[in-house]
């Protein structure tokens, strides 16, 4: 199964589930664990490993050929992305903007505006075990996280295809990247936490993965703080929680120090444990 795990806000505590989920799976299976969060991946924090492969990814922008140009102003006529601006006798590109859909390229009358390879940040390939961990880190100064995450599934596809659990640590939000980053995935777990922000922004998540028809359930971290609004609301929808991780100064402690939780805390196992039983009962029923 292809697992995404996201939430709607950022802090709720995917990571957290993320790393210590892959590393209780990859005690009994081989697993990969892909983090796209690709602005801010932090999942090698708490998985260390041997370092496989470090890998350049590009996407393709146009690169004007000014002795060529005949400055008819097509490219920008056809560009939806306003990356292209033709001033007079001078044709300015916007790399940052530039989608790499080849229009501007291909409808050149003059072959003046080729497409070249332009540096997007880097993917990065770990093994330790049984878990196979890949991350990918936007360069920074980059407008789009979008082609960075959909060329590492891509990656992820065709090298790890003999795997038959993957976990992704998606981004935070509801945004494009999250969209990109879930939209291949069998089962969305969405982190969040019994606040007033955290159930406003779960109930935003879950408009959009039902909008996107995704399977999904809501695993609640920081049990214990606030109020039962996001019990009764999961109740109301018909959403399933599929566990809880008590809300414990001894726990963030640990965390803060880049330590597996699982392994020091029983009630952390139990809840990977629940959330193990319900991947299985769906992945059977799914065959």
């Amino acid at each position: 199964m292809r697992i995404s795990i996201a939430s709607g806000k950022g802090g709720t505590g995917k990571t957290t589930l993320s790393t210590n989920l892959a590393s209780y799976f990859s005690e009994k299976q081989a697993i990969a664990l892909i983090d796209i969060d690709v602005e801010e991946p932090n999942s090698k924090l708490f998985i260390d490993g041997e370092l496989l492969n470090r890998k350049m990814m590009s996407k393709a922008v146009p690169k004007w050929k000014a002795e060529t140009c005949s400055h008819c102003g097509l490219c920008q006529e056809v560009c939806n992305f306003n990356s292209i601006l033709s001033l007079g006798e001078e044709i300015m590109v916007f790399p940052q903007l530039c989608h790499s859909c080849y229009a501007c390229s291909e409808l050149c009358p003059t072959q003046s505006l080729p497409m070249v390879p332009q540096k997007i940040g880097e993917l990065y390939e770990y093994k330790k075990d049984q878990l196979s961990f890949i991350e990918s880190k936007l360069e920074i100064g980059e407008e789009q996280a979008v082609p960075l995450i959909k060329q590492t599934i891509e990656f992820v596809n065709n090298t790890y295809s003999h795997i038959s659990t993957l976990l992704f640590d998606c981004p935070p939000g509801t945004s494009c990247p999250v969209i990109e980053a879930t939209r291949h995935a069998d089962f969305i777990i969405l982190v969040t936490e019994p606040t007033p922000f955290g159930v406003h922004d779960l109930k935003l998540a879950v408009e959009t993965m039902r909008l996107m028809e995704k399977d999904f359930g809501v695993v609640v971290n920081r049990d214990g703080i606030g109020n039962d609004e996001l019990d009764k609301y999961c109740h109301s929808e018909g959403i399933p929680i599929l566990a809880k991780i008590p809300n414990k100064r001894e726990i963030a402690i640990a965390y803060s120090k880049g330590l597996l939780l699982y392994r020091i805390f029983p009630e952390v196992q139990k809840a990977l444990s629940d959330i193990e039983n319900y991947i299985t009962l769906l992945s059977s029923s799914t065959k």
